[in-house]
């Protein structure tokens, strides 16, 4: 009886382990990309990923190569968005530029910031009705941009109404009418469609921001965790094996977790689809 006791004691860190790798599942696909940067679904669940010098990439879900956009001019994205029903979006601070291409990797637009007197924008992201939002770090103003006609709409200066002349903005992202800004060691802040500041989330992070429903998730110590914008509860959903993932993206149907020049691509598992 000791030794049936030994045994199964010696092998529960085996089962513990297997069940840890078991919360995603197989990987359905995994695509390799030399020096692979920024990751994005569009809404048919088609992974588009960009590597270090700014060509993008376009694949299906089984990891087969669709399409491959290069650009004239060589440059390091700083922001890829593939989620908008029509668009896709491409901003590179190196450049001071943004681009817009179809879903057939056409580009339709491609306009320099200073064009439109912004001095230097450090983050950009797509709107609704034809405008960019921009970190203008020049005079620390989140402006919007009408692409369209490239003029300026609005200017909103942050450093009165985040108390701070100091900020280093990684990244902006619309969700749901709403402008997400992850500022580095400070957090998340939230604001409306005008630009008007509404709340701020304590979350340091410096990974890319995901979204699904009404939740923002991201990787902390094999852990994936999860905030409720409804809510704002923190709550950790699962735990994952790997050390290496750099960040994640959650489309319609399929997950993918980052890692240095390769993207792993599952099922959404139970364990997020049941977030609400």
């Amino acid at each position: 009886m000791k030794m049936i006791l030994a045994i199964v004691s010696m092998l529960l860190p085996i089962i513990a382990i297997g069940q840890i790798q078991d919360n995603l599942g197989l990987a359905t696909s995994e695509i390799s990309i030399r020096n692979l940067d920024l990751v994005s679904f569009d809404n048919k669940d088609q992974i588009f990923a960009s590597n270090t010098t700014g060509d993008i990439y376009q694949f299906d879900t089984s990891g087969k190569q669709l399409n491959l956009f290069s650009p004239t001019r060589q440059g390091r994205l700083h922001q890829l968005e593939a989620a908008w029903t029509v668009n896709i979006f491409s901003f590179s601070a190196d450049l001071q530029e943004y681009r817009i291409l179809d879903r057939f990797m056409n580009q339709l637009s491609e306009q320099s910031f200073f064009q439109a007197d912004i001095n230097l924008a450090k983050a950009a992201t797509l709107g609704n009705n034809n405008m960019v939002w921009v970190w203008d770090e020049s005079d620390l103003s989140l402006k919007t941009l009408d692409y369209l006609r490239n003029i300026i709409v609005q200017s909103q200066p942050l450093n009165l109404i985040l108390n701070s002349s100091d900020l280093e903005v990684l990244e902006i992202r619309e969700f749901k009418n709403r402008l997400f800004m992850n500022v580095a060691n400070e957090g998340i802040f939230i604001f409306d469609n005008q630009g008007n500041f509404l709340s701020k989330i304590n979350i340091v992070t410096d990974q890319r921001m995901c979204f699904f429903k009404e939740h923002l998730l991201w990787i902390q110590n094999n852990q994936v965790m999860a905030y409720s914008i409804s809510t704002k509860a923190i709550i950790k959903i699962a735990q994952i094996s790997s050390k290496d993932y750099r960040f994640m993206q959650v489309g319609q149907e399929t997950l993918v977790l980052i890692e240095k020049d390769k993207i792993n691509v599952y099922p959404i598992p139970n364990w997020i689809k049941s977030l609400r």
